[in-house]
C-alpha cells in the first residue's frame, strides 16, 4: 500500500473533527493522454520572447564559479544536495502559469500545469518536461530513495516518489530554493 492511501485510510478513520485528508492529496485524476500532452506541449508555457535554454551540451563549472553565482543555501542544495526546510520556498504556493526553471544553469524542468499541492511543504510536480532531468538512487537515508537532477549542469533538484496523483503516481518533490520560476505573463 502506498503512504497517500496509507494516510487517507488511517484519517479516514480518525474521530479526531480537525483532522481531515486535505483537498491536495486528492488531486485531480489525469488521462495518460492528458499527461502526454502536457509533457509535448510544454513551452505553451513560456512567455512570449523567452529564450530556452537547452538540455545539451552538458556544463562543466567548478564548485568556486557555482558557489559565487548562486546563493549560499541554493548552492548547498544544488551541488552538495542538501534539503531545504520544508514550508519555506514562496514557490510552494505560487499559483501563476508559468514554468519552473533550474536555478543554475535555466533549463526548463516542470511547467505550472504539472504542478500539484501535496501537502509536504515542498513544491510537488506529478510529471516533468522529458529529457530535462536524470536520476540516480540515494542510500543517504538508509532505505534506497530516487534523487533527480539536472541534465545539464548535474543540479540536485529533489526525489521522486510514487504516491503522487494518478495516472503517473509520481511525486518530483523538488526544493524552491533550486528553482526559479518564470510566469507565462508578466503583471504590468
Amino acid at each position: 500500500m502506498d503512504r497517500r492511501k496509507l494516510v487517507t485510510l488511517l484519517l479516514a478513520g480518525s474521530t479526531i473533527p480537525w483532522l481531515t485528508v486535505p483537498e491536495s492529496l486528492a488531486a485531480r485524476d489525469r488521462t495518460s493522454a492528458e499527461i502526454n500532452k502536457l509533457r509535448s506541449e510544454w513551452t505553451k508555457f513560456l512567455a512570449s520572447g523567452t529564450e530556452v535554454v537547452a538540455p545539451t551540451p552538458k556544463l562543466k563549472r567548478g564548485h568556486d564559479e557555482w558557489r559565487m553565482q548562486l546563493p549560499a543555501n541554493a548552492y548547498d542544495v544544488l551541488f552538495k544536495e542538501d534539503t531545504e526546510r520544508p514550508f519555506t520556498s514562496e514557490l510552494n504556493d505560487e499559483k501563476r502559469s508559468g514554468v519552473y526553471l533550474c536555478r543554475a544553469c535555466g533549463l526548463p524542468l516542470f511547467t505550472s500545469a504539472m504542478k500539484y499541492d501535496s501537502g509536504t511543504g515542498w513544491p510537488s510536480f506529478f510529471t516533468a518536461i522529458p529529457g530535462h532531468l536524470g536520476t540516480k538512487t540515494d542510500y543517504k537515508l538508509i532505505w534506497p530513495r530516487t534523487e533527480y537532477h539536472c541534465v545539464k549542469c548535474g543540479g540536485h533538484q529533489g526525489h521522486v516518489f510514487d504516491d503522487g496523483p494518478s495516472p503517473t503516481n509520481e511525486r518530483w518533490c523538488n526544493n524552491g530554493v533550486a528553482l526559479n520560476f518564470k510566469p507565462l505573463q508578466t503583471d504590468a
